[in-house]
């Protein structure tokens, strides 16, 4: 009677070497993808999954916006400058279209103002101002009587603050070519209050002209000169950064004034 063997299952254990790292080879083969389905890249033909991560910085971002809005405030600035040159600060008039230009882009500047409180933060008012424009005119008959046409010339406007006392000091100065080159200037002194957080109510206290030559020359029409720059009323401060200030008055004027280092003014 023949007898049949029957080989029992052979257990990995039981494998040769050779024949287990076979085995092994072939279930790895069936588990990766054939070279075929894989995506490469560009760049050294690596496999897609070895493609390396971006990581965007939000904050990096934020910052150059902020960059961008600063440099459009500065560019607007420039242009402002641009179009206030050679019009002796508007003080005697200038064309409609002109006037025009102006007041927009001091608009779009008021419109990105980077003290929207001024009067909570008024250190970065307090000091000596220069005025750059202003919608103060001088026109005919005033300029005439006051001799702003050829006698007398019309130079400097500075104002200066002093937070601490609540007093501003308007300087405007003069020369007389009739009368040697003879500079002089008038001086109106004020005291103010805070009315809101964007505006000052303005007393006038009083003023001078110094030297006595000019008050002789403006004393029958000072009364016309101090109705043109007495700063009597209030103040809205509509625009303040560290070398740029721009207001608008109870009367409708406009004034853009820009920092100026000499407080001896």
């Amino acid at each position: 009677m023949a007898t049949n063997l029957i080989q029992p299952p052979l257990k990995d254990s039981c494998v040769s070497p050779l024949i287990h790292r076979t085995m092994n080879s072939m279930k790895l083969q069936r588990l990766v993808p054939t070279p075929s389905r894989i995506n490469t890249s560009k760049l050294g033909e690596r496999p897609v999954w070895f493609r390396p991560i971006t990581f965007i910085k939000v904050a990096e971002h934020s910052s150059s916006s902020g960059l961008v809005e600063d440099e459009t405030l500065a560019q607007k600035k420039r242009e402002l400058y641009q179009a206030l040159e050679g019009i002796n600060r508007g003080i005697f008039g200038i064309p409609s279209a002109k006037k025009i230009e102006i007041e927009n882009l001091v608009k779009l500047l008021e419109s990105q103002n980077p003290t929207p409180n001024p009067t909570l933060e008024l250190e970065k008012v307090a000091g000596c101002w220069r005025l750059v424009y202003s919608t103060i005119s001088i026109l005919g008959s005033k300029r005439t009587k006051l001799g702003l046409r050829d006698f007398i010339s019309l130079d400097e406007f500075f104002q200066n603050i002093d937070i601490a006392k609540s007093k501003a000091v308007n300087v405007i100065k003069f020369s007389a070519m009739g009368l040697n080159l003879l500079s002089g200037k008038l001086s109106i002194e004020a005291s103010f209050k805070i009315a809101s957080t964007t505006r000052v109510d303005i007393n006038s206290e009083n003023s001078t002209i110094t030297p006595d030559q000019l008050m002789n020359v403006f004393r029958k029409n000072y009364d016309l000169l101090l109705g043109i720059f007495n700063p009597e009323g209030w103040l809205e401060i509509t625009y303040v950064d560290e070398s740029m200030r721009i207001g608008r008055d109870d009367k409708g004027n406009i004034f853009v004034l820009e920092r100026f280092e000499d407080r001896n003014s």
